[in-house]
């Protein structure tokens, strides 16, 4: 069958982008990478992309096709088609600069990686090799499956709204040196993702799961992440912890959030922080003028409150 396949290039980095469409004999069976060589190969030798390993293992050839990440040695043209209802756009991954048509500066994606200290260390070095049980690595396993790939960052809304995220692939591996028993620097790797562009900086909208080819599914290490912070005693309250620790509380107190409350308590440390209080006066101004922050007299508690405060009790009971 042929099929139109419309491709962004973009000749150098400072170029405004175009499409080209090339219309390529293949079959259903084959990959977004095999017709990608055709049309190199047989039609324009000018079409820049990577490729390397074809086996899904490498990750080099991870792109967008049709408006989500993919690897293209992976997905299926007979697949793209259906789920594009009869068309195949390609372009190059998301939240990265294009250095030229499918290929992108990844520049921004190592250093990410980089400001989670990726490496396992350790200052009481074992005369042989570290030896782990069955237990102690299958809580590594889902995070050691990433291939770097670079799908979740670009999908990845948080990197949209502020480009210092260090990404879902740092944190996915983050979270495999919290679990990884041979690591002693837990304390200052706890200290580290605790703060502003690390782990409570993720919009947690699931597009990093959806994307991920190799199944490490980078939200739920996030989560983790999160839960061994709250878990740990101790830690200096930045305004992420007070916000999840604000929010538990006010549900626990009315059934719901008191958003009068809500932004004194995380913003104004209640009533404790004078710069944080100032900022919140003109959004305060402009939801009053729109009748969108009842007095606190006119709030009410859930008829539900009683339920919902005994099963937060509970939980939090729990060990």
């Amino acid at each position: 069958m042929k099929v139109p396949i419309r491709i962004r290039r973009q000749p150098d980095r400072t170029s405004r982008p175009t499409y080209q469409t090339y219309e390529v004999e293949c079959e259903a069976g084959n990959t977004v990478l095999d017709v990608l060589n055709k049309i190199q190969w047989e039609q324009d030798g000018t079409l820049v992309y990577r490729r390397n390993c074809r086996n899904a293992i490498c990750g080099s050839c991870a792109m967008r096709v049709n408006g989500r990440a993919i690897l293209a040695c992976h997905n299926l043209i007979g697949d793209e088609l259906e789920e594009g209802h009869g068309q195949i756009t390609i372009q190059p991954l998301g939240n990265l600069p294009v250095i030229r048509d499918l290929v992108v500066d990844m520049g921004k994606f190592w250093a990410g990686l980089k400001r989670v200290d990726p490496t396992v260390s350790t200052t009481n070095l074992p005369e042989r090799e570290s030896l782990q049980t069955p237990a102690q690595r299958a809580k590594l396993q889902a995070a050691a499956n990433c291939i770097l790939c670079g799908a979740c960052y670009s999908e990845c809304n948080a990197v949209v709204g502020d480009e210092n995220f260090v990404g879902p692939h740092a944190l996915a591996k983050a979270q495999r040196l919290l679990a990884d028993n041979r690591d002693d620097h837990t304390q200052e790797r706890i200290q580290q993702y605790t703060q502003p562009n690390f782990a409570w900086d993720c919009t947690r909208c699931f597009n990093c799961n959806e994307v991920c080819p190799v199944g490490v599914q980078p939200l739920n290490r996030i989560t983790e992440i999160k839960q061994t912070i709250l878990q740990t005693p101790d830690l200096v309250e930045s305004t992420p912890l007070r916000h999840r620790h604000t929010l538990v509380d006010l549900v626990k107190e009315g059934g719901w959030i008191d958003e009068s409350k809500f932004g004194l308590q995380v913003v104004g440390n209640g009533g404790r922080s004078l710069p944080g209080l100032l900022s919140l006066v003109p959004l305060g101004l402009r939801m009053i003028l729109k009748g969108k922050l009842p007095a606190p007299w006119h709030f009410k508690a859930s008829q539900g409150t009683q339920e919902v405060r005994a099963i937060i009790t509970a939980i939090q009971r729990k060990p």
